[in-house]
């Protein structure tokens, strides 16, 4: 009886005890409900400007005047597409961008980890001096140095080219990938090239062997941020540019205007849906990469 007596007294003690998590989970979802409206809001806000110039893309220049602005194309052609393409010369721009990006964003990925491997790792007198020094290219405004670069470029006879391009974008882009890769490689503990250097390696065998593989998510961070700045620039390719066959894509959409001013809205937001879209679907893809690349420089191994 004694037994008896104890289960059933313990029966309705165990019941009070899960009868609230009802009302605690219902509570749970009360509060998140500001959250989610905050992000619903957010969405809105960044994806209708996206949508409604997508939608913008397929629209005439009699639509743009005579609809109203929310109003969806009557049809769904890619003549302004074809426009941008061929009159806007957006395939030629979009070349010249790709042929100025990606030796920019080389040299400043190999140039940038070398110089934060031999100022972190290596140890030799005068290196954070060095450091500062580099450091110090970021707080030069890039504005100031346009006009005796472009004389220096035409002095030497390279204004009828790309070089002026890549090689501003290179120095200008070094300081803070050094910065960064600095970060990353103080992060790295000293053990593993000390005993690299212990079993024969020499400093080049091991900036090769040891710290170019264990930078991979860190150089591809760093150049997916490189790659976005030097691609989307339009004041150093505006500057640089003297030729309409070297404009890169961000003055190439300048071009969407004729010779009387009035902007052609369908062929303009073509080829602005065009460049972000590809931007877009870069990072959608590699942004596991970016989060991992951006947290590997904040543990300290």
């Amino acid at each position: 009886m004694t037994a008896t007596q104890t289960i059933t007294q313990a029966r309705p003690q165990s019941r009070k005890v899960t009868a609230p998590r009802r009302p605690r989970r219902l509570m749970r979802y009360v509060r998140r409900i500001p959250v989610w409206l905050v992000v619903t809001v957010l969405l809105i806000v960044v994806l209708y400007p996206q949508l409604w110039m997508i939608l913008g893309s397929f629209k005439t220049q009699t639509e743009f005047f005579e609809n109203p602005t929310w109003a969806l194309p009557e049809t769904l052609t890619l003549d302004n597409y074809v426009a941008a393409l061929t009159r806007g010369n957006v395939a030629i721009n979009y070349r010249n961008s790709l042929l100025v990006t990606i030796p920019s964003v080389a040299l400043i990925i190999l140039l940038g980890v070398a110089a934060g491997y031999v100022l972190e790792v290596m140890i030799w007198k005068g290196r954070r001096k060095v450091l500062l020094f580099i450091l110090a290219g970021i707080m030069v405004p890039g504005q100031m140095i346009l006009v005796p670069l472009f004389t220096v470029y035409f002095r030497l006879g390279l204004t009828n080219s790309l070089w002026p391009l890549i090689l501003t974008y290179t120095a200008m882009g070094i300081p803070l990938t050094t910065f960064l890769m600095a970060a990353y490689f103080r992060s790295v503990p000293r053990e593993i090239f000390e005993a690299a250097t212990m079993d024969g390696a020499s400093p080049l065998r091991s900036f090769f062997v040891i710290a170019l593989p264990l930078m991979k998510n860190s150089m591809l961070t760093i150049g997916l941020v490189q790659f976005f700045s030097v691609f989307n620039d339009l004041l150093i390719a505006l500057t640089f540019t003297t030729k309409p066959d070297l404009a890169t894509i961000q003055v190439g959409l300048l071009s969407l205007s004729d010779e009387y001013g009035s902007t052609q809205y369908g062929p303009l937001f073509a080829a602005i849906s065009i460049n972000i879209v590809v931007l877009l679907v870069v990072f959608v893809f590699l942004n596991k990469k970016i989060m991992a690349g951006l947290a590997a420089g904040s543990l300290k191994g």
